[in-house]
């Protein structure tokens, strides 16, 4: 191996390292921005007054 292959091979690989650096932090913004649309949505959602028996719902038939 000669002096320029290596220079060239070390280029690119700091290269290839800041490619992956930027797509895992647009990837990380792009998920914050999901979880906040969730939050938005959930937030938005009414809140629920039904009048059910109390005992309703506590249970899990994990048999069936």
């Amino acid at each position: 191996m000669d002096v320029n292959s290596i220079a060239n091979l070390a280029t690119n690989m700091a290269q290839e390292r800041t490619g992956q650096a930027i797509g895992v932090t647009v990837l990380k913004k792009a998920l914050d921005a999901q979880a906040g649309s969730v939050m938005s949505l959930i937030n938005a959602l009414p809140p629920t007054t039904q009048n059910l028996p109390p005992n309703l719902g506590q249970n899990v038939n994990t048999t069936a």
